[in-house]
């Protein structure tokens, strides 16, 4: 009988430093990136359990007095109801701020109007002048209507938006002109062709709209200061203006603590419609 004959290939020679990465500097390199990015943010947690002793003796693990600033922000002066009125305001803005862009995007490209480039050109126009240079006639207007200390003085005035109808302009013209004419071959409406096609190919634009004009509305501060009165119609940007001082000394941990919690309905919107912000503003013609 002929014998089998078995080769084996050498063994490598084992690194002693195997266990290490390649490129094991970078992740160092990362490594400390991430924490000096992240540090604000973790200081102001443990500042958030703090009182202001701790605080100006730079203690740097968690304090004693989380129940007390909680107690402080949320019962005492009632963020929470601050964080309901900056929701529903945020929820109704951005909403109505994107179907009122949807509308107008639809407008300036598949309709045909006199002087649609000039109305256009002075919906460009509007980019150039921001809300503070509009707020004495814009409060003028508001207050002649009775709307303060309303949620529609809060709302109302920001349901068009300049920065969304340019946005799905942009994004309709990427849209080849087949689909439309398409559409127009089979019967369908403008609404049909606008709910049947162009807002299901339309959805990463729709979520990039909505995480930027939710962020906006959640951080708005001047407006409401001023037309809103009410302590129970305010939002929560004010609110939080009115934690820098209580009992008549500035008070670190539960202004931490209340920017840290009013914080987290933007991450939250932001996580859902992650996918869709980051796949971009627009759909090309090779999509």
């Amino acid at each position: 009988m002929t014998a089998l004959t078995q080769t084996y290939a050498p063994e490598k020679k084992k690194n002693a430093n195997s266990w290490l990465p390649q490129r094991w500097y970078l992740h160092i390199l990362l490594w400390i990136t991430c924490f000096i990015i992240s540090f604000p943010l973790l200081y102001a947690v443990i500042v958030a359990t703090q009182t202001n002793d701790e605080v100006v003796r730079y203690q740097v693990t968690p304090g004693s007095s989380f129940d007390t600033n909680w107690e402080t922000v949320m019962i005492t002066r009632k963020l929470g109801s601050y964080m309901v009125n900056s929701t529903v305001q945020a929820i109704i803005v951005t909403v109505g701020k994107t179907v009122l862009s949807l509308l107008a995007g639809l407008a300036f490209v598949y309709f045909r109007f006199p002087g649609k480039w000039l109305v256009f050109g002075f919906v460009l126009m509007t980019l150039m002048m921001p809300t503070e240079l509009l707020i004495i006639a814009l409060f003028r207007f508001v207050s002649g209507l009775g709307w303060g200390d309303t949620m529609a003085a809060i709302t109302v005035p920001f349901l068009a938006s300049a920065t969304g109808a340019f946005l799905f302009r942009q994004h309709f013209s990427n849209i080849p002109a087949e689909l439309s004419e398409a559409a127009q071959l089979d019967g369908a409406n403008p609404l049909q062709f606008l709910f049947r096609i162009l807002i299901p190919i339309s959805w990463n634009t729709i979520g990039a709209l909505a995480v930027i004009q939710f962020i906006y509305v959640w951080n708005m501060y001047l407006w409401p200061l001023l037309i809103i009165r009410d302590e129970r119609a305010q939002v929560v940007q004010v609110g939080l203006g009115s934690l820098r001082n209580i009992d008549t000394t500035l008070t670190y941990g539960p202004l931490m603590l209340a920017a840290v919690v009013t914080s987290i309905p933007p991450v939250i919107v932001f996580i859902l419609l992650q996918k869709q912000f980051m796949s971009g503003f627009a759909i090309t013609r090779d999509k």
